[in-house]
C-alpha cells in the first residue's frame, strides 16, 4: 500500500523540511523507471503539504541541492517564461515549460492563456470553484520521456473583513522530493503572488496571498540520491537550528539576505545575456 503522508508548516521552507522527514520515516521502498541496476530502491509516498503563510520568512531552505542562482532562474522560467524559446519538440528539444502550458496552452486554434482566465473568473466570482489551469497535453505528453510533473493549479478566494485572500492548490503526478520539490514550491508560490497582484489590480481591492496546498501522487527520493540526502539534509537536521542569524548555524535563510539577493541579481543578468544571444 502506498502511504498518504502530510506535512503542515507556516512557510515553504519548514513545510518542505517536514515533508522530507515524514517521507524518510514513513515512505515505502519501490523501484522507478529511471533506476540503474546498481541503484537502491526509491523512497516514495503520496504527500500533502500545507503552508499556511507561503510567503513568510525564512523562505529559503539551505539544504536544497542547488544554488540561489538556480532557484531564481527556475522561478523566472515558471513565472516569466524566460525559457519558452527552448521549446521545440520536432528538433528533439524541450516539449514544454510550465509557463507555456499555463500562459500559452497549445490548441488546434492557437493558444489559451489560462492564468488570464483564472484572474478573470475570480474577478467575477471570487469564491468560484472553476479557477483552474492544467498542463497535461494528452496528444503529446504520454509518449515523451519527460512529461510534466505539475498537472493542475486550482485557486479560490476567501473573504474576511472585506479583504480577499487567494488560496492555491497544486497537484503533481510525480515529484523528486529532494532535488525538485522546494524549487517547485518556491516558483509556484511566486506565481501565486503574481496572480494575487493582478487580481487586486483588476478589481481595485486588496488581495492577500493565502494558504498553499501541494499534493503529490508520487513524492520520492531516488535511491541514487540517498547518500547525498543523508550527508546534506539529515546531517543539517542534527547540526543546525531551523533558523539562526548566524548562517553557519542555520538550515534556512531569509529571501532578502544579501547572499541571496546577490545571486538573484546575477541570475537575472545572465538571463538577460542569454536572451540577447538567442535573438
Amino acid at each position: 500500500m502506498i502511504p498518504v503522508l502530510h506535512a503542515f508548516g507556516k512557510g515553504i521552507a519548514d513545510t518542505w523540511e517536514k515533508s522530507l522527514i515524514e517521507l524518510w520515516g514513513n515512505g515505502i521502498k519501490i523501484k522507478t523507471e529511471y533506476d540503474k541496476p546498481q541503484d537502491p530502491e526509491s523512497i516514495d509516498a503520496t504527500m500533502v503539504m500545507v503552508s499556511s503563510d507561503p510567503l513568510s520568512e525564512p523562505r529559503i531552505h539551505l539544504s536544497i541541492p542547488s544554488t540561489f542562482k538556480d532557484l531564481q532562474k527556475y522561478k523566472r522560467e515558471v513565472v516569466d517564461g524566460v525559457h519558452d524559446h527552448w521549446i521545440d519538440p520536432k528538433s528533439g528539444k524541450w516539449t514544454y515549460t510550465y509557463h507555456q502550458r499555463l500562459f500559452r496552452y497549445p490548441t488546434e486554434n492557437g493558444f489559451v492563456d489560462q492564468i488570464s482566465y483564472v484572474i478573470d473568473k475570480l474577478s467575477e466570482v471570487s469564491y468560484t470553484r472553476r479557477a483552474q489551469a492544467i498542463t497535461w497535453d494528452p496528444a503529446l505528453d504520454p509518449s515523451t520521456d519527460d512529461p510534466p510533473c505539475l498537472q493542475r493549479v486550482w485557486l479560490r478566494c476567501t473573504e474576511e473583513g472585506g479583504v480577499l485572500t487567494l488560496n492555491m492548490n497544486t497537484h503533481w503526478r510525480s515529484r523528486d522530493a529532494y532535488k525538485a520539490a522546494f524549487m517547485n514550491m518556491y516558483a509556484l508560490t511566486e506565481l501565486q503572488r503574481v496572480i494575487a497582484e493582478r487580481l487586486s489590480s483588476k478589481i481595485g481591492k486588496v488581495v492577500k496571498v493565502g494558504q498553499y496546498v501541494d499534493i503529490s501522487d508520487s513524492y520520492h527520493i531516488y535511491g541514487s540520491y540517498i547518500e547525498d540526502f543523508k550527508g546534506r539534509f539529515l546531517r543539517a537536521l542534527e547540526q543546525r537550528e531551523f533558523y539562526s542569524d548566524n548562517i553557519r548555524r542555520s538550515r534556512s535563510l531569509n529571501s532578502n539576505h544579501p547572499l541571496v539577493r546577490k545571486e538573484f541579481v546575477e541570475a537575472d543578468l545572465e538571463l538577460e545575456k542569454e536572451a540577447q544571444l538567442s535573438k
